[in-house]
C-alpha cells in the first residue's frame, strides 16, 4: 500500500472511536503468549502522552527478533495513524511465513488494516472490527480543503482495494462501508469476508489493572483530537492539557488504578474543551 510523501501528515482516529473502544475495548487481553506473538494493544503510531505506541520500526524489530517462523498478532486497539497502520501492514505482509491475527477486543481504524497483513484473521465473538475512510485535521480555506479531499482519495482508494481482496465484496459496497464508518461483530465480519473463524473465548480475559489505564490514558487523548478539532493547534492542546495533568506518561500509574485526582483533572478538560467550542 502507499505511503504519503509527507510523512508530517497524520490520519487520525476520531475522538468517539477512542471513546468507544474504551467502553467495548479496554483491558481486552490474551490469555497466553508465546515467543511467536506479537502484541498490539495500544494505539497505532508513536503516543505522546504514554512515550508507547504501536509503529512500523517496533514490528520491524519483533519480526527480526522472532525469525523465519509463523507469527501471531494479538490486536486491540483503537487504531490512530492510519499512514503508520499502512506502514505496519506493508511490513507484516513482507514476513515469509504464515501470519494468524487474533481480534481480542476492537481492530478499528489503523488497526483494521493491520489486520488485513493475517493469512488467517479470527475475531473474538464480542469483538469488533471498523472501517472508515482517512480522517485529517485540515487548516486552510475552500480551495486548501479541495485540495486535501483530493489528496486524501488515494488512501482511500488504496483501503478499499485491500478489504476487496481479503474479502471479495464489491469495491463499491467497500466503499459504501467505508463512508458510513462501519463497526463489524465477529459474525458480521465472518459474513462478510473481513475474518475467517471466531476466535475461542478461552483466549481472551479482561484485566481490570489494564482497563483502568487504558481508559485513563484514552480520555486524555480523545480529549486532545477534540481540542484540536475545535480550532487549537496541536502543540497548544497539549500543552494545556499537560498543564492540568502532568507530565506525559503520569496518566498510567503502575497498580493501573486511577487516582482521586482523576475526576478534577477530567472536569477540567471538559471545561477546557467546552471552552474552545463557545
Amino acid at each position: 500500500m502507499p505511503l504519503p510523501g509527507d510523512r508530517t501528515v497524520s490520519a487520525l482516529t476520531k475522538p468517539n472511536v477512542l471513546e468507544r473502544w474504551s467502553e467495548d475495548g479496554a483491558g481486552v487481553r490474551s490469555l497466553a503468549i508465546d515467543d511467536n506473538v506479537i502484541t498490539m494493544f495500544d494505539i497505532i503510531g508513536e503516543d505522546f502522552w504514554s512515550g508507547g505506541g504501536i509503529t512500523a520500526k517496533k514490528i520491524g524489530a519483533q519480526l527480526r527478533a522472532i525469525g523465519a517462523k509463523p507469527i501471531e498478532v494479538h490486536l486491540n486497539s483503537p487504531g490512530g495513524d492510519m499512514f503508520e497502520g499502512i506502514a505496519i501492514y506493508n511490513v507484516l505482509r513482507e514476513h515469509p511465513q504464515p501470519i494468524t491475527v487474533k481480534i481480542m477486543g476492537m481492530a478499528a481504524s489503523a488497526a483494521s488494516i493491520i489486520a488485513m497483513a493475517g493469512d488467517t484473521i479470527e475475531i473474538g465473538a464480542a469483538s469488533f472490527m471498523m472501517i472508515h475512510n482517512c480522517w485529517v485535521m485540515a487548516v486552510g480555506n475552500r480551495h486548501d480543503m479541495a485540495e486535501t479531499a483530493e489528496w486524501l482519495a488515494p488512501f482511500d482508494q488504496a483501503m478499499v482495494d485491500v478489504y476487496t481482496a481479503r474479502t471479495g465484496a464489491e469495491g463499491k459496497q467497500v466503499a459504501r462501508w467505508m463512508d458510513a464508518e462501519t463497526y463489524m461483530s465477529g459474525t458480521v465480519a465472518i459474513e462478510r469476508g473481513f475474518a475467517d473463524a471466531l476466535l475461542p473465548s478461552d483466549q481472551i480475559k479482561v484485566d481490570e489493572n489494564a482497563k483502568a489505564a487504558d481508559r485513563e490514558i484514552n480520555e486524555i487523548r480523545a480529549m486532545e483530537l477534540t481540542l484540536v478539532a475545535g480550532g487549537m493547534p496541536r502543540s497548544d492542546a497539549r500543552a494545556r492539557i499537560k498543564n492540568l495533568k502532568g507530565t506525559p506518561g503520569a496518566a498510567t500509574e503502575p497498580d493501573g488504578t486511577p487516582g482521586a485526582a482523576d475526576t478534577d483533572l477530567m472536569g477540567a478538560l471538559a471545561r477546557l474543551a467546552a471552552s474552545t467550542r463557545s
